[in-house]
């Protein structure tokens, strides 16, 4: 048996009684995960696009209140 192989007494398919997203607001709570609408994710790719045109915005902003 190799390090990436499980041994056969683990059965996942006696599992049943999982819940999907158990723990998703006590993870939202302890970070700031943002999930975009599709149409914003094909325009802001990753998080350095997604942070440039927010440092963008609150640069304008700024500019606007003064």
């Amino acid at each position: 048996m190799t390090n990436d192989e499980l041994s056969d007494e683990y059965d996942f398919s006696q599992l049943s009684g999982g819940v999907q997203g158990k723990y998703v607001e006590r993870y939202r709570k302890g970070t700031n995960l943002v999930l975009l609408d599709p149409d914003v994710a094909r325009a802001f790719p990753n998080q350095e696009s997604v942070n440039e045109a927010l440092r963008l915005l609150i640069q304008i902003s700024e500019r606007l209140r003064e």
